[in-house]
């Protein structure tokens, strides 16, 4: 079930077509692959939604719809979903246009995976350096 957020539900009614429509079917996507996800409008009315950290943004263009996923360079694309941002040290886009069909299964393995490298993120950045890996400092004498 969509956890509606009002911001969201004006941000999309307000585009009127295609683009509207467009993210609205991404939300969905969005929330059957992350039941738990946070919704939230930011940054000058751009959609975005987090789960232990920022997972994706939405905004639309004249003509396009983009889907950022900020740490979208530490994850897999084995769908090639990603068609902009490829050169980027971090983020990874979708460009959507007008007629495109959203891959419904593969945008939902994304997103389950950026949903999974950030909560890996916020463990391992939990942990004290001595439980990561690193070795502990002999005592001074």
């Amino acid at each position: 079930m969509v956890k509606a957020n009002a911001l969201i539900d004006n941000f999309i009614a307000g585009f009127g077509d295609w683009r509207g429509d467009t993210i609205a079917d991404i939300r969905r996507v969005i929330h059957e692959a992350d039941p738990d996800i946070v919704e939230e409008v930011k940054w000058r009315g751009a959609a975005v939604w987090s789960h232990d950290g920022i997972v994706c943004v939405a905004n639309a263009f004249k003509d396009k719809v983009k889907l950022i996923f900020y740490r979208g360079s530490d994850l897999p694309d084995p769908d090639k979903l990603c068609n902009n941002g490829l050169e980027g040290k971090q983020w990874r886009t979708i460009d959507f246009h007008q007629g495109d069909t959203i891959n419904k299964t593969a945008l939902k393995n994304f997103i389950r995976a950026a949903v999974a490298n950030n909560i890996t993120k916020v463990k391992t950045a939990a942990k004290p350096p001595a439980a990561r890996g690193s070795k502990p400092k002999k005592p001074v004498k």
